[in-house]
């Protein structure tokens, strides 16, 4: 109860939960500072996620048939739980079990070709012939033929609004049989429409399930490359199906296999240069915190550490040197506490000074800690403020920006 409420307070995103987390030490006492943070940040009348806001949601979620997923606890999928800005709780309709079996995600263009939609239905007989389940997005297109071919041996659908909202609603019918013999996943609340922003969101997800992504057919300004670029970002392999350079639908493949994703003509390539072996689920029972699957060549991340049930607090998330380079950058260590970062500051002062360095654009908050020349402990509370006072944005992988 106490997370529904917290993730799902006025301003709290996910930056700003696992930060109240790892500061207050559980959700209940982060919801407790709350209001004083607010008001410490100018905003007065504050108030956290009624308790009855989140009964309601738990409530709706019952009656659509689906269960809670914890960060933490047996079932959160390990992969996603170690990416720097997991989702607290999923909400999951169907069989959670497709979740503990290593996943591979194809995504590609909406509007597909009669190729890129054979292509995605060889990809994911192949890949779920050998034991992966096929992660995509419900979209159109290349989502719908990964799913459908992946029926019979394990697929999972991220949605972009809540879970028992079907978009497109052509999908309806692919939507129940998902529920019936695969998953469907989302961390939005229940009933919630999907808007524009809520996508990019959704593709850090699918990526973060995903030991590799495989685009086929995207063009240049295409969602399912920032689903590859979070991939990126996530430390997972991505792979591209080549297309003819007069195709629109190819550019984007084409771009990413000339900035060095690796080809890819059918599953063969994919399980090659994986080569996993998904004879045992990657996800031990045990949830975000099992240990590593069997991997000849370590293209998982060994996150192995003691289990630690919801709701108690897992540890927050941490950043890696990715997300500056995201932003541009390159991966800089955190400024010592010496004694200029440790010199007071006018807190006034110290916000303009933050908002001056800030801009539309993301930027990696180690880098602005760098900029600034103060330790994090001087930083971080300020930019919270800031954060819940509207005046910034905090964005997945640890990057910070000017609010719109």
């Amino acid at each position: 109860m106490s997370w529904l409420r917290l993730i799902r307070s006025r301003r709290v995103g996910i930056a700003t939960f696992w930060r109240l987390m790892a500061e207050h030490g559980s959700a209940a006492a982060a919801l407790d500072a709350l209001p004083d943070i607010a008001r410490s940040a100018g905003l007065s009348g504050y108030d956290a996620c009624p308790e009855g806001v989140a009964l309601a949601e738990m409530k709706a979620a019952r009656q659509v048939g689906a269960r809670a997923l914890f960060r933490g606890a047996p079932g959160y999928p390990r992969l996603l739980a170690d990416i720097a800005d997991p989702p607290p709780l999923l909400w999951c309709l169907g069989d959670p079990a497709h979740l503990l079996r290593p996943m591979i995600a194809l995504v590609g263009a909406r509007n597909a070709s009669s190729l890129g939609t054979r292509m995605a239905r060889k990809l994911a007989e192949g890949l779920g012939a050998a034991g992966f389940t096929i992660v995509s997005g419900l979209a159109r297109g290349v989502d719908t033929a990964a799913h459908k071919a992946a029926l019979g041996t394990g697929t999972v659908a991220v949605t972009a609004g809540g879970v028992d909202i079907v978009y497109p609603s052509e999908n309806a019918d692919l939507a129940r049989d998902l529920a019936r013999g695969g998953a469907i996943l989302s961390e939005q609340p229940i009933g919630l429409e999907p808007q524009a922003r809520h996508f990019p969101l959704r593709n850090r997800i699918i990526s973060g399930l995903a030991h590799a992504v495989v685009v086929v057919e995207a063009a240049p300004r295409s969602g399912s490359l920032i689903t590859a670029q979070s991939a990126l970002d996530q430390g997972r392999e991505v792979f591209a199906v080549p297309g003819h350079p007069f195709d629109g639908r190819a550019a984007g493949c084409n771009r990413l296999i000339r900035d060095g994703a690796t080809l890819a003509r059918g599953a063969e390539d994919v399980l090659d240069a994986l080569d996993l072996v998904p004879d045992a689920p990657a996800d031990a029972p045990g949830g975000a915190h099992g240990d590593a699957p069997a991997d000849a060549h370590g293209a998982t991340r060994n996150t192995t550490r003691a289990p630690e049930p919801a709701p108690a607090f897992p540890a927050a998330p941490g950043r890696t040197g990715t997300a500056a380079g995201a932003a541009g950058g390159t991966p800089t260590a955190r400024p010592a506490a010496g004694k200029a970062a440790d010199a007071p500051r006018d807190m006034g002062a110290l916000h303009r000074e933050i908002l001056a360095r800030l801009g539309p654009a993301p930027l990696a908050e180690d880098q602005l800690i760098r900029d600034l020349a103060l330790a994090p402990a001087a930083i971080l509370p300020e930019l919270l403020e800031l954060e819940i006072d509207g005046r910034i944005l905090r964005q997945p992988g640890g990057l910070v920006s000017l609010a719109g």
